[in-house]
């Protein structure tokens, strides 16, 4: 699902709807254009350019903004990256060093870096703390919710039941490509949870 709001694959049936809105998504560049950005599971291998800096890795997308005449801003590059590391903790000792360098959790804020740049409306996390510790995942969901507090969408998809129940509004339960049932807040358990993704179907309001 993740990938065919993003417009990696195509979505076999259904509408996207933003701020109520139909919307046609048929490519990343689509969905880019729109304010829709994945973080994705796999960061080393979609989400950052590991032997690229900081720096080059966070003002990559937006580069022409930095750019005129075909030269890059440098000073106005170095500091968008600077701003981007201290609003979201990313430890480095430079922002020339490698992101290849850095810690899995830190890596994973950069990603998160990169389109906090491009003023997003949409943000889908996908498995967003795999493989980091226990200090990055709180400062993680920290920052989702400072982000969800700011008018933010924020979609996450994950395998941890403690991840969903703690920071979902209302969670979706899927299985076998089908959405079984949708939960507020007040409905959701582990026990009710589990009822709809062995494909027990509930109430989807």
């Amino acid at each position: 699902m993740a990938q065919a709001i993003f417009g990696v694959d195509p979505p076999l049936e259904g509408t996207f709807l933003l701020k109520g809105e139909p919307i046609r998504i048929v490519s990343p560049r689509a969905a880019i254009d729109l304010g829709i950005y994945l973080v994705s599971e796999d960061r080393r291998r979609t989400g950052v350019v590991l032997e690229m800096t900081v720096r080059e890795n966070i003002t990559l997308p937006a580069i022409s903004d930095y750019a005129s005449a075909g030269l890059i801003d440098r000073r106005a590059e170095q500091k968008a990256a600077s701003d981007q590391c201290g609003q979201l903790n990313i430890r480095t000792p430079s922002i020339e060093v490698k992101v290849a360098d850095l810690s899995g959790g830190n890596q994973q804020k950069l990603v998160l870096a990169r389109w906090l740049s491009l003023n997003p409306q949409v943000l889908i996390f996908d498995e967003p703390t795999r493989g980091i510790d226990v200090g990055a995942k709180a400062e993680l969901y920290q920052i989702m919710r400072g982000l969800a507090a700011r008018g933010l969408a924020i979609i996450v998809i994950s395998s941890d039941m403690e991840e969903i129940l703690g920071l979902s509004d209302r969670v979706a339960v899927m299985h076998e490509g089908s959405i079984t049932g949708i939960l507020a807040r007040e409905q959701c358990s582990e026990e009710a949870i589990i009822h709809l993704a062995v494909g027990k179907v509930g109430s989807k309001n």
